[in-house]
């Protein structure tokens, strides 16, 4: 059985592992553990999936439990993906702040995927990488 549970105290090294094991490995810095501790410090929301202790899956957010929370990394280990692991993590993230709006960047591999879960689709988003290209 699967457990999922709130675990703000997630270690680096079990973050890393997942991501690793994930697809969402290549867009993270996994070799850089100060960065990976400091997205665990400053997420104030993480919730794990785990199959007898082991860590198959963890969604990270940054919420303020009102009205937005944004879904800033869903890793699910490749070995149980296509299970209903990554929906579950969502709904757990959701129902932590049932008020709030659930945001995600999707991957490219995950596009089809959240339509089909029940999210819908915004064309109005926007990032900025570097300041220097602030005008």
């Amino acid at each position: 059985m699967i457990n999922y549970t709130i675990e703000n105290d997630l270690s680096a090294g079990e973050f890393k592992a997942v991501l690793v094991n994930s697809n969402l490995g290549t867009r993270r810095p996994v070799n850089d553990m100060a960065r990976l501790e400091k997205m665990l410090e400053h997420g104030n929301l993480v919730v794990t999936a785990r199959l007898n202790e082991k860590l198959i899956g963890v969604a990270r957010a940054l919420t303020d439990f009102s009205y937005c929370t944004y879904l800033s990394d869903l890793a699910v280990d490749e070995n149980y993906q296509r299970n209903g692991v990554g929906t579950e993590l969502i709904r757990q993230v959701k129902m932590a702040a049932p008020n709030a709006k659930l945001i995600i960047l999707s991957a490219p591999a995950a596009i089809s995927y959240y339509p089909k879960i029940g999210f819908s689709r915004h064309e109005y988003c926007f990032f900025l990488d570097d300041i220097n290209n602030l005008k």
